[in-house]
């Protein structure tokens, strides 16, 4: 009783000035109080130590019917900050460190699930006077996204060709598109279903005749089974169908950057950090250059250019013919009483991927921050130089770590991985970056999410270009029909997937009031009146969760941020 007594006292409520609203603050009594100061010999072993569990604060079903109502709020604001609210270890003794000489950049959770490069087996020399392997620019190639997203534009958009819809009762929409190109002879075929797009050159001796949108669609994937396509007579068609095809490449990318100093083993400390060093501020000089957010007009990722409720600068660069974004946890607000910082994780939990600099010799657990989207570090270190005139500007070390169904990706770390050279650091770093968030898109939690947006947009293109076409033929039913922003917005963003999964729900939306369908919601069958939508060209209306996803899956994929 007396321990449920301290647990209530402690529980208390806290105002969050972004949203209006009442969330739950955590608070929590280490179970443990009397743990010896004693310092285990395994280091791995006392670092990843659980952390001993902890009593409900409030009886079973009062704790139900706070958690019941905090999820009605979630769901009416829209919002993942008191998701993101998490419990720390126990404080980890700062003499641990010390044992054993020097650690490694990062450690491994005892749990598993990353993969750390350079490999914590491999014994590497650090200095900087060793011998290089690896440190070759022209190695570093920027990923491709989507190799075929560009085909249409390149090969169709210029040239006459057709194009055709059917609704395949097993594979769902089809959208085919055909292009003769009489120079060489040949047929040129896209064939884009939910799961991927088919691309398919024949050449046109092969065929007596020219084959139909069925046979060529057939000769693409065996599945098919409509018996028909409809004719794609919509003027505009080649527009929307660009905006499909490439609704997964972006030239923008936003990255997180946490500063890491001596000591430093939690996430609470890490986010807590307020002033930066002159070593952390030469190290950003490098990545990018400081700009005002007061007005800025360019790739602003997510962050507040009119009313500074996101600081007053940040650090951006544009990396070859790609505009970068970062969000640095030392330059984004800093809220007392709060010991997680929400206000700078809802930035930085929302990336994809992030960047440390460390200070000191304090390794970065891999675990540490709680996110749903954080996939993968990237941990920079400054080391001791041993000869100050040859490695002028400072001497990095650099290691990687990511969850393990993140795909390896390029450039290869140096051997060993360190840089000398500040020019050659930065190439390396924003190419790392680019091709980390694109390699992180195959994990299993994103490659969910993006076949759940590329079929959306696919409803919604099949169902516009329908639609269209009947309005073009003089179906009277539809000749007051309104533009289709709503599609056309899919490339205007350049926000990253996650908001063109947003945009494909409201498309989605917006294609079944254009074809007067009704949709029921809450077990009443409704009919959504036309909505005005903004000068971006998305609604300014939300989607209900009934809308081809369930509450939690809604809840687990959405993002605050808003990315132009």
């Amino acid at each position: 009783m007396e321990r449920e007594r301290r647990n209530d006292k402690l529980f208390s409520r806290k105002r969050s000035f972004t949203f209006g609203a009442y969330g739950g603050v955590d608070r929590f009594t280490c179970g443990d109080e009397t743990r010896p100061d004693s310092v285990e010999h395994d280091i791995l072993d006392v670092l990843d130590s659980p952390v001993s569990e902890t009593k409900p604060f409030l009886s079973a079903g009062s704790n139900q019917r706070v958690t019941e109502l905090f999820e009605i709020i979630e769901k009416l604001q829209g919002s993942r900050i008191d998701e993101q609210r998490c419990e720390f270890p126990l404080p980890l003794k700062s003499q641990l460190l010390k044992i054993g000489g020097e650690l490694p950049l990062i450690l491994p959770p005892k749990s598993g699930g990353y993969w750390i490069d350079p490999p914590l087996e491999r014994v590497v020399d650090t200095s900087p006077t060793s011998s290089l392997y690896g440190l070759d620019p022209e190695c570093y190639d920027i990923m491709e996204r989507d190799s075929e997203a560009k085909i249409y534009y390149e090969f169709f958009h210029s040239r006459y060709h057709h194009s055709f819809t059917a609704v395949d009762p097993s594979l769902g929409p089809l959208v085919l598109s055909v292009c003769l190109e009489e120079e060489e002879k040949r047929l040129r075929v896209i064939l884009r279903m939910k799961e991927c797009s088919l691309h398919g050159v024949f050449a046109v001796s092969l065929f007596p005749n020219i084959p139909s949108a069925v046979e060529l669609a057939k000769m693409l994937c065996d599945s098919v089974a409509v018996s028909r396509f409809e004719v794609v007579s919509y003027l505009k068609a080649p527009e929307l169908i660009t905006a499909f095809d490439e609704h997964r490449v972006s030239p923008n990318f936003k990255f997180g950057i946490l500063y890491q100093r001596e000591g430093q083993l939690t996430e609470e400390d890490i986010l807590s950090n307020n002033e930066e060093s002159e070593e952390f501020q030469e190290f950003l000089s490098i990545l990018g250059e400081t700009i005002q957010l007061q007005g800025f007009t360019r790739f602003r990722g997510g962050l507040d250019v009119c009313h500074g409720q996101t600081g007053s600068d940040a650090i951006f660069t544009s990396f070859r013919g790609r505009e970068i974004m970062f969000h640095i946890a030392t330059k984004l607000p800093f809220t007392v009483g709060d010991p997680q910082q929400l206000q700078r994780k809802r930035h930085i939990g929302n990336d994809i991927v992030a960047l440390v600099y460390q200070e000191g010799h304090t390794p970065f657990l891999s675990d540490v921050i709680s996110s749903h989207f954080l996939h993968c570090f990237l941990v920079v270190r400054r080391i001791q130089r041993e000869d100050e005139e040859e490695t002028e500007g400072g001497v990095y070390q650099v290691s990687v770590t990511a969850r393990e169904d993140v795909p390896p990706f390029g450039p290869v770390l140096p051997d060993p991985p360190v840089f000398t050279d500040r020019s050659l650091l930065r190439e390396f770093l924003l190419t790392k970056l680019i091709n980390a968030e694109i390699s992180c898109y195959k994990a299993e939690r994103f490659s969910r999410l993006e076949l759940r947006t590329r079929s959306s947009l696919l409803d919604g293109l099949q169902a516009e270009l329908s639609t269209r076409s009947q309005c073009m033929m003089g179906d009277p039913s539809l000749s007051a029909l309104p533009s289709s922003e709503g599609v056309r917005g899919v490339s205007e963003g350049s926000g990253g997937f996650i908001e063109n999964f947003k945009r494909a729900i409201r498309v989605r939306s917006h294609s079944f009031d254009t074809l007067g369908v009704p949709r029921k919601i809450g077990g009443i069958v409704t009919q959504k009146p036309k909505t005005a939508y903004d000068k971006d060209g998305e609604s300014d209306t939300s989607v209900g969760p009934t809308d081809s996803l369930g509450p939690a899956e809604l809840k687990d994929q959405a993002s605050p941020q808003e990315e132009t």
